[in-house]
């Protein structure tokens, strides 16, 4: 069933329910801020992304101070500083990509999850009539 299909009661019910359950891209935006720790897709419901997210930024994280221990009070870069300071640039420059393209396409993903929402309570209201 469509949107225009509904009676005015549905309308009104269905403006409430996506009130409470749609999300917002200004604060979708705002999460990006947090964006190496996956906040903003945690908000979007999208568990996975966000959890991977989240474990390159701390791979990042633990390989730049493991290199800065490995290197030493002498400052001086041997082997393993070496390669957990490559570890850290490659999981901090995927991060870095990664949270660029979610800069572009932040409207889609919030599009979508509005649309999800709004084509479920649709059904809950119309599944009763139908049957």
């Amino acid at each position: 069933m469509n949107k225009r299909d509904l009676t005015l009661e549905q309308l009104l019910v269905l403006q409430s329910e996506m009130r409470h359950a749609e999300k917002s891209l200004a604060l979708a935006y705002f999460m990006l801020l947090g964006g190496h720790l996956g906040v903003h897709r945690f908000y979007l419901k999208r568990y996975v992304s966000g959890t991977i997210q989240l474990i390159l930024f701390l791979a990042a994280t633990f390989s730049y101070f493991t290199a800065a221990a490995f290197s030493g009070v002498d400052e001086e870069w041997n082997a393993p500083a070496i390669i957990f300071l490559v570890i850290m640039l490659l999981t901090g420059l995927a991060l870095f990509i990664w949270i660029i393209v979610d800069l572009f396409i932040m409207p889609r993903m919030v599009r979508e999850w509005n649309e999800a929402r709004e084509a479920e309570i649709i059904r809950k209201l119309t599944g009763p009539r139908q049957s």
